[in-house]
C-alpha cells in the first residue's frame, strides 16, 4: 500500500506503470482497479498519520516563532473545489478539504479546525476573493487576536489591471474582429504561399539575405518581393511574441497587434512611394495595405487605443511602485521569508515599497482632472483610488516580530499568495502527466482532498516528524493499525480512517456529483414522466 501510494501521489506515476513495477520488481500482480483502491486507502492512512502527529507538527511551527496561514481554493471547470491551508514558512499543507463551492460558510469551519490543531497563525495571506476575505476576517475576529490579514499584492495588481484594461481591450478586439483583420492576413499569407509554390524555400533564403542588407530599404523584385510581403503579414500575425508571457493585464496583445499593423502599413506606404516596376509586387503591396487601412481610422481605432495606452501607463506606474514581478513563483530576494534572520535591507525595501505606493496615490489625487475632456482618465484614476481605499489596509504588515523566547528578531511574510498558486499549478501539472488529459474536470472531482497532504512527503522536516523517513512510512501506518486494535481491546470506539477529521459541510453546489448520480438514474426519469403524464385525480366532495 505504501509503495503504491508513494508512486501514485509523490512520483505521480500511472496505474500501468505502478502495476509493471510491482510485477517486475516484487512479483505482485494487481489489477488497475485494485491499484486505485489501494491508493485511496493510502491517503486515508496518511490523513490519520497527519492529524495524529498534529501536536508534534504544532510544536515545530511554534519553534519557528509562529506560522503564516496561506489559504486558497482551486477547481477545474467549477468542479472538484479543493481548499488548502498551508504554513508559509515551512511550506507544509496543514489541511485540505473538498468543499461544495467557494463560500465562507464552508471555508470558516476548515480554518477553525486548522487553528484548533496547529495553533493560531501569526498572519493570514489571502487573495481578494469575497468568500476568502470574509472567512479570514471571521477567523481572526473569532480568535480575538491581533493577527494581520494580508491581501496578495499580485491579486491586487491583477484586479486593478483587469478593471482598467479589460473594457478597452475588449473593444479593440471587437474592432479587429469586425474588420476581419486577422482572417484576411492569414488568407493573404496562404494565398501568397501557394503562389510562390515549390520555390518557397529558395525565396525564403533570398528574403533573409535582403533582411541582412544595409541601406537598401526598397522591396525586392519578382517572387522575392511577393515573399517579402508574405513575411510582413506573418510578422503581424506573430504579435504574441511581443508579450512577456505574464498574461493579461501585464501583456496587452491587442495593443501589440495594433502597433504591428500600424508599423507594417507605414512600410507598405514607403514601398509604394517608390513605385515598384513589377505589377505583381505592386498589387501584393496594395492588397496588404487595403487589409490594414481600417486600423488607421481616427474613429474608433485610434480613440480606443489612446484611452487604453493612458490606462496602461497608470497600471504600469502602480506595478513599478509595488516592484512586483508576476511571473516569479516567489517574491524578490529582498522580501524572501525563507530565512529566520532577515537583513535590515529587506525590511527597509518593504518600507520603501509602501512609501512609493503612498506617493503614487498622492500623485494620482493631484493629477486627477476635475472636469474637461479627460473623462476617461478621471475614471481610471478613481478606479485605482477606490481599490486602494478598499484593500489598502490589507496591503501592509508583512514584518512579523518573533517572540523573544524564540530568538526574537523579525521575519517577513510573502507579499503574494504565489506559494499556493504555484502549489496548485504543480499539482495540476502532475495530474496531467499522470492522466494524459489536458482538461482535469473529472480527475479533480475524483481526486481526494488528502492528495494535497501527500506533497508534505517531499519535505524532509515534515517526514522526520511523522515517520522518520519514507522508508519507515509503512511502519508508521502499522502503528495506526495497532492503536486501533488496542482501542478495540479497551472497548473504546474505533476511529474510522475513511471519515477521521472530516467536517460536515452544507451542500451549496447546484449539481454536485452525488446529486448528479441520483438525478441521472433511470428511476428518477421514470418517476418524473409518470407524474407528468398521470391524470389528475378528482377531489372528493367535501359535502
Amino acid at each position: 500500500m505504501t509503495f503504491v501510494g508513494l508512486q501514485r501521489f509523490v512520483h505521480h506515476r500511472q496505474r500501468e506503470e505502478i502495476r509493471s513495477s510491482l510485477l517486475d520488481d516484487h512479483g505482485i500482480s494487481l489489477s488497475s482497479g485494485e491499484i486505485s483502491n489501494i491508493a485511496k486507502l493510502f491517503l486515508r492512512y496518511l490523513r490519520a498519520l497527519h492529524y495524529r502527529h498534529a501536536e508534534r507538527l504544532r510544536n515545530a511551527l511554534a519553534e519557528d516563532g509562529g506560522w503564516p496561514l496561506h489559504i486558497d481554493a482551486t477547481c477545474e471547470d467549477g468542479r472538484g473545489t479543493l481548499l488548502v491551508a498551508l504554513a508559509g514558512w515551512r511550506r507544509w499543507v496543514l489541511g485540505a478539504w473538498k468543499i461544495p463551492t467557494e463560500r465562507s460558510d464552508a471555508i470558516v469551519p476548515c480554518l477553525h479546525q486548522t487553528v484548533q490543531m496547529f495553533g493560531a497563525p501569526c498572519g493570514v495571506m489571502r487573495d481578494l476573493g469575497r468568500a476568502v476575505t470574509l472567512s479570514a476576517n471571521t477567523l481572526v475576529a473569532d480568535l480575538g487576536l491581533d493577527i494581520p490579514i494580508l491581501a496578495c499584492h499580485l491579486h491586487f495588481l491583477k484586479d486593478i489591471g483587469s478593471d482598467l484594461l479589460k473594457p478597452g481591450s475588449g473593444e479593440l478586439r471587437s474592432l479587429f474582429k469586425k474588420w476581419k483583420i486577422r482572417p484576411q492576413l492569414r488568407t493573404l499569407s496562404r494565398d501568397l504561399g501557394r503562389k510562390i509554390g515549390p520555390d518557397i524555400v529558395r525565396e525564403r533564403k533570398k528574403v533573409y539575405t535582403w533582411l541582412q542588407g544595409v541601406g537598401n530599404l526598397g522591396i525586392p523584385e519578382g517572387m522575392t518581393g511577393i515573399a517579402t510581403v508574405r513575411h510582413f503579414a506573418q510578422w503581424i500575425l506573430d504579435y504574441p511574441e511581443d508579450g512577456s508571457g505574464e498574461g493579461f493585464p501585464f501583456d496587452r496583445p491587442y495593443l501589440d497587434f495594433y502597433d504591428r499593423c500600424i508599423t507594417v502599413h507605414k512600410a507598405m506606404h514607403r514601398f509604394l512611394a517608390d513605385k515598384p516596376e513589377e505589377r505583381q509586387v505592386s498589387r501584393t503591396l496594395k492588397r496588404l495595405q487595403r487589409i490594414l487601412n481600417p486600423v488607421l481610422s481616427e474613429v474608433p481605432f485610434y480613440q480606443i487605443v489612446r484611452h487604453l495606452r493612458t490606462r496602461a501607463s497608470l497600471f504600469d506606474e502602480l506595478r513599478d511602485a509595488l516592484r512586483l514581478v508576476p511571473k516569479s513563483i516567489s517574491d524578490s530576494k529582498a522580501c524572501s521569508d525563507t530565512d529566520i534572520s532577515i537583513p535590515d535591507a529587506a525590511v527597509k525595501e518593504l518600507a520603501d515599497i509602501r512609501e512609493n505606493v503612498d506617493h503614487l496615490v498622492r500623485s494620482l489625487k493631484d493629477r486627477r482632472p476635475e472636469r474637461g475632456p479627460a473623462k476617461d482618465t478621471r475614471k481610471a484614476i478613481d478606479l485605482i483610488l477606490r481599490h486602494v481605499k478598499d484593500h489598502g489596509h490589507n496591503l501592509w504588515g508583512h514584518a512579523i516580530s518573533l517572540p523573544t523566547e524564540k530568538r526574537g528578531g523579525i521575519r517577513l511574510l510573502e507579499r503574494t499568495n504565489n506559494i499556493l498558486e504555484g502549489f496548485f499549478k504543480g499539482m495540476k501539472h502532475n495530474e496531467r502527466r499522470r492522466s494524459g488529459r489536458k482538461v482535469l474536470t473529472q480527475d479533480f472531482e475524483d481526486l481526494p482532498a488528502e492528495a494535497a497532504l501527500a506533497y508534505n512527503l517531499k519535505h524532509e522536516d515534515y517526514v522526520s516528524i511523522v515517520c522518520g523517513s519514507l522508508e519507515k512510512l509503512h511502519q508508521a501506518f502499522t502503528k495506526i493499525d495497532l492503536s486501533e486494535k488496542q482501542r478495540t481491546l479497551d472497548n473504546k470506539p474505533k476511529i474510522d480512517l475513511a471519515h477521521d477529521a472530516q467536517l460536515p459541510l452544507t451542500e451549496s453546489a447546484s449539481l454536485p456529483r452525488v446529486d448528479r448520480n441520483l438525478v441521472r438514474t433511470k428511476e428518477m426519469k421514470q418517476r418524473i414522466l409518470a407524474i407528468a403524464t398521470s391524470r389528475r385525480r378528482p377531489l372528493k366532495n367535501a359535502g
